[in-house]
């Protein structure tokens, strides 16, 4: 059966204010209701004092019956989160606050991802729980995910990025049936018809801009050889930063999709996305008489311990800044997009 969900949105003190509805849902619109303001009582998006709309204006306005609307404000007054003022209406109520219960939703775990979570739960503190599931680039696994927690979290942190053949209206629609309020998107930028939490890379101007500032260090190396694998989950637009580059600084450009048929050459530099590209590409350097830094380079995405032993230069987002960020505009309620910041750090190899 298809699901159609219906978004009532309305004003309370200022704010536009959410709630998704599934008619066919088994579980009754009252309750429905009642769930999502209860979550957000708790999280602090409806704060202790806020006066909620009318039953009759939130009846009126948003076409739900008004039995519907009296039943949800009965169950959360019954339950300690609305308190009902004879002659003046329903009204948030004291005490009601939880800690925040929040689902991040990546791609995959890898040591850049546990960065970003170690400095997401560190910013957020003990008190809020944070469950972490993966959805392996596979779309119908995110759609099952977002399906089977929907409701059961304040906030849901997810990295929306998915085997390249997945259409974006594909996971767009997804997303935009979580809340605006509830949805925190990392690591992409994404535009939805409404604001969000986004704290991402601009891959390509990213890997364009840097190239660019850091251009004198790449004076020496007349090719730019990109190594990106065919089965490469990595962004396409990092393809369309390094040719932007070797366009406006007339170098030659290669794209290679297997790096064990590289043979190194004097005068190019190598860009790798991966540890197992890097490690091969470094180990057949040192079979030839070319030294690394001088006759052929090496830059690499993402930032380790072992690039820093091995003195290889990095270009890399920040990705304790990124979950520190997030974490922060959950705190703060500053639902906007801001760019993470994005480095590149010069050592021997290139």
């Amino acid at each position: 059966m298809k699901v159609y969900f219906q978004v009532i949105s309305h004003y309370i003190k200022d704010m536009e204010y959410h709630i998704t509805i599934n008619p066919n849902s088994s579980i009754a619109k009252h309750s429905q209701i009642a769930e999502s303001m209860r979550a957000d009582i708790e999280a602090g998006r409806l704060q202790v004092g806020v006066q909620l709309p009318s039953i009759n204006e939130f009846s009126k306005n948003y076409k739900v019956a008004r039995d519907t609307i009296e039943k949800a404000y009965n169950l959360l007054k019954k339950e300690g989160y609305v308190i009902g003022v004879p002659g003046k209406g329903n009204y948030v109520a004291s005490g009601c606050e939880k800690s925040l219960k929040i689902l991040m939703i990546l791609n995959k775990m890898s040591s850049y991802k546990k960065e970003i979570y170690e400095a997401f739960i560190e910013t957020l503190g003990e008190s809020t729980k944070v469950d972490l599931q993966i959805h392996h680039y596979n779309i119908n696994l995110f759609k099952e995910i977002i399906e089977e927690n929907k409701g059961k979290y304040h906030y849901y942190v997810v990295m929306p990025y998915f085997f390249h053949h997945t259409p974006q209206e594909d996971y767009i629609k997804i997303l935009n049936e979580i809340p605006s309020s509830s949805l925190v998107v990392l690591d992409r930028e994404v535009v939805l018809d409404k604001e969000i939490i986004n704290v991402y890379q601009d891959f390509e101007k990213d890997i364009l801009d840097v190239l660019l500032l850091e251009s004198d260090i790449l004076g020496r190396y007349n090719c730019i050889t990109l190594i990106f694998p065919k089965e490469s989950h990595h962004p396409l637009e990092i393809i369309n930063g390094v040719e932007a580059f070797c366009l406006a600084k007339k170098k030659q450009f290669k794209l290679v999709s297997d790096v064990t048929k590289i043979i190194p050459s004097k005068g190019t530099a190598y860009i790798t996305l991966t540890e197992n590209e890097l490690a091969t590409l470094v180990k057949k350097i040192r079979n030839t008489d070319l030294k690394l830094g001088e006759a052929v380079g090496i830059l690499s995405f993402n930032e380790t311990i072992l690039k820093e032993l091995l003195g290889i230069t990095v270009v890399s987002t920040n990705f304790s800044a990124m979950g520190k960020t997030a974490a922060e505009m959950i705190l703060t309620k500053n639902y906007s997009r801001i760019k993470n910041e994005f480095n590149f750090i010069k050592r021997e190899s290139l």
